[in-house]
């Protein structure tokens, strides 16, 4: 699939995903469609599989999913599949593996090699393809060390059922632990305006520098909007909401993040994609910039 730069999603501009996938920065997280919360309630999956076909309509070539997203028994990957398979040319899904929910919700330990393996499986055979464009691996919060997992991700790459690599929710030394083993072509890290730590910025740093792509989750917060005084001025100042603001500081941070906010609703996925072509000014950044270390 040609990027079509008049479409709304694609007003960020493009990165080129390890190396040979170009994806535009504006892209979609799947998380919220089969329920607001983990918890739920539901959301209707009419409305979510409409969502993710207006979305690849406005440009959006880059889904974020995980098996681990569902809600009783709807889940994302058959949202996805229902509502764009076969898939069109060029449309990137990246998931990822690692945590597992039992089918009442709880979480549960992290997986090992043999689970790893099976989730793979799973996801191929769930979303309908023959190799994953993208596997992350989720780390878990009692995960000091990744090597071991990582390198059974590494394993099934080299049998062709993974294209890409990635990583979520680590650190430097994680990072550092995987690209010994394999190529990392993303890191997920929580990361917004109000949630940015010093580490955070050195690794969002270091991803720019190696021509890694930045993904950060929970882009507006995790809990809803935060209605700081701020985001209000520089909303107010663009005609923007304290969402498309918040999206526009990621993206214009790096060259190398891709933006992921989710949504059920299809008012608030015209809204964040069209975060894709606000431009923050100096003044704008700098009175972000004092917001974002105060949270620091």
């Amino acid at each position: 699939m040609t990027t079509n730069p008049a479409l709304p999603a694609n007003a960020a501009g493009t990165f080129l995903l390890g190396g040979d996938l170009p994806v535009s920065r504006m892209g979609f997280g799947a998380m919220k469609l089969p329920s607001r919360d983990w918890e739920g309630p539901a959301c209707d999956p009419e409305q979510s599989v409409r969502v993710l076909r207006r979305a690849v309509e406005l440009g959006v070539d880059h889904i974020d999913t995980a098996w681990f997203y569902f809600f009783r028994e709807v889940s994302a990957h058959g949202l996805i599949r229902r509502a764009l398979h076969p898939y069109r040319d060029g449309l990137v899904i990246a998931t990822k593996v690692g945590p597992g929910r039992d089918p009442e919700g709880r979480w549960l330990e992290p997986a090992d090699r043999e689970a790893l393996r099976a989730a793979v499986h799973r996801d191929l055979r769930e979303l309908g393809v023959d190799r994953l464009d993208v596997v992350h691996l989720r780390r878990m919060p009692s995960q000091s060390s990744i090597a071991e997992p990582f390198a059974a991700l590494a394993e099934l790459r080299e049998e062709g059922l993974i294209r890409h690599l990635g990583v979520s929710n680590v650190n430097e030394a994680q990072l550092a632990e995987a690209e010994a083993i394999a190529p990392v072509v993303t890191v997920q890290n929580k990361f917004s305006v109000l949630d940015r730590t010093a580490e955070q910025d050195r690794l969002l740093a270091d991803c720019t520098a190696r021509g890694i792509a930045f993904v950060p989750f929970y882009p507006l917060g995790g809990t809803g909007v935060p209605d700081h005084p701020a985001l209000r001025r520089v909303a107010e100042r663009h005609g923007a909401t304290r969402a498309q603001v918040m999206v526009a500081w990621l993206l214009a941070l790096s060259p190398s993040v891709l933006a992921i906010p989710g949504t059920s609703s299809p008012a608030h996925l015209e809204e964040n994609i069209a975060a894709a072509a606000l431009r923050l000014d100096a003044a704008d950044l700098a009175e972000l910039e004092k917001l974002t270390v105060s949270a620091k």
